[in-house]
């Protein structure tokens, strides 16, 4: 069987193209673009949900099926700012983080409809001749495969590999039936998690008999430069590296201030593209972010001239006016370039382990 999507494999073919070209713009934070909005709970329901019998304002996914004139309206104006590349609003539309609102029979239909709204999005975006890619986002889900939710017991876990990749699974077939150009696995806080990603996703390539190009963001949650379940950057990309990812970067988390060695660590040792999408900041007590666009771009303008990106966005707290900072920043400067690197065993646990020849 082959992609019958329209034109995926054109922009797939434009994607790795134009990365080779220039560094290229992802978008910004979807939740601080959704609570301007201050929806309540009726807000989040719409028409569809007035009578479901729990809560779900705060599910920002399901305004999908609710509201989906609010994602229209965000990934125009992401795309307007400048974006290459929109993320589906799907970082949480797997079984297991819907369960948390009664809704997990509606993954498939949330990546559906996530991916065939950003598509339409892109596509006018498009008319103006510079194509616009979509980015499937599949979030971490709000379970770990690798670490005990109890202290008392370090052998349990709340979920395993195979009920991570069936989830992850359906999530990608929604969005590559909605007209994704590629799948983004992101927010990796545990390596164990994001490798049962790949396989669900390989393995519906092998099914459908196409495959889509694989982007990796991993997550280092403080200063001890590790992700949640203990890696080093360098450790997680050697983890990772069979899947042949199309890009590995670093977002969300940290602000660009800390950022940048992390960065610059997959930067040397990852031949594949590299991005990042640092947050604006780190919440102050209020939970908001502090970072201005012009603030943010003093760091990421400097990361572009010294050769660390090829693709540079926002997490949490940034908006269209963070990235048309970026994109302006970025205009000009000439990508990273990937590495070629020698062929070594490499090796991971919580610390990189290189063969000696």
């Amino acid at each position: 069987m082959s992609d019958s999507y329209p034109g995926r494999q054109a922009r797939i073919d434009a994607l790795k193209e134009t990365l080779k070209k220039r560094i290229l713009v992802l978008d910004g934070a979807a939740g601080t673009f959704i609570q301007r909005f201050e929806l309540d709970e009726a807000g989040y329901r719409g028409d569809r949900f007035a009578g479901w019998a729990s809560d779900i304002k705060g599910n920002n996914d399901i305004l999908i099926l609710s509201r989906p004139e609010i994602v229209r309206d965000m990934h125009d104006a992401y795309l307007a700012a400048g974006a290459d590349i929109i993320e589906t609003n799907t970082f949480s539309s797997t079984t297991i983080a819907q369960a948390d609102y009664g809704m997990e029979d509606l993954a498939f239909e949330l990546n559906r409809e996530g991916a065939r709204i950003a598509r339409e999005a892109a596509d006018a975006a498009a008319k103006d001749g510079r194509t616009r890619f979509v980015a499937g986002a599949i979030g971490p889900t709000n379970r770990t495969a690798s670490i005990s939710p109890d202290v008392n017991d370090p052998g349990k876990r709340n979920t395993d590999f195979d009920t991570l990749a069936d989830s992850y699974g359906e999530a990608a077939r929604g969005l590559l039936e909605g007209g994704a150009d590629a799948i983004l696995i992101e927010t990796i806080f545990d390596t164990l998690n994001a490798k049962a990603a790949i396989f669900a996703v390989k393995a519906l390539f092998d099914t459908l008999g196409f495959e889509v190009p694989i982007m990796l963001s991993v997550t280092i949650t403080d200063q001890s430069g590790r992700t949640l379940s203990g890696q080093t950057p360098e450790a997680f990309w050697n983890a990772v590296r069979h899947a042949r990812p199309l890009s590995v970067g670093v977002n969300c988390a940290l602000g660009p201030d800390l950022m940048r060695p992390y960065v610059a660590e997959l930067s040397r040792v990852a031949d594949a593209y590299v991005s990042a999408y640092p947050n604006a900041g780190l919440p102050n007590a209020f939970g908001d972010y502090d970072e201005t666009p012009s603030s943010m771009t003093k760091h990421l303008k400097e990361w572009a001239e010294s050769g660390l990106l090829n693709i540079v966005g926002g997490c949490c707290g940034t908006t269209p006016d963070h990235i048309r900072a970026f994109a302006e920043a970025v205009k000009g400067v000439q990508p990273r370039e990937i590495p070629e690197l020698e062929t070594e065993m490499k090796l991971s646990g919580l610390e990189p382990f290189k063969l000696a020849g």
